[in-house]
């Protein structure tokens, strides 16, 4: 059996704006079937708290549909504000896609 896996590519700032797109692109997907999402956030510039607010809604909707979200290649502003905010502890990150298909999809 295989598992239904998107890749969601983020670009840009992520604010309250986006962070609404986000919702709905990752409710849209959840309701097509897809069981692991990967937020590729390697593009993304700048997250303000609307932003973070948004991708732990996008990690509930995931969680609700019994699905895993991941997250991978966060630049080091990113990964300073996921620290600070206690959000690495939330959200599973990888270095970049490769990293992700080795150790999730791999394993499946």
């Amino acid at each position: 059996m295989s598992l239904s896996v998107e890749v969601l590519e983020l670009t840009g700032i992520l604010d309250g704006i986006r962070g609404n797109e986000l919702r709905r692109e990752v409710s849209a997907i959840v309701a097509n079937g897809t069981e692991i999402l990967l937020l590729d956030m390697k593009e993304v510039k700048f997250i303000d708290s609307s932003g973070l607010g948004a991708l732990v809604s996008a990690m509930q909707i995931v969680r609700n549909a019994n699905g895993k979200l991941f997250v991978c290649s966060i630049s080091d502003q990113v990964r300073m504000l996921f620290e600070l905010t206690k959000m690495d502890r939330i959200f599973k990150t990888f270095t970049d896609q490769d990293e992700f298909n080795r150790q999730v999809l791999a394993t499946q």
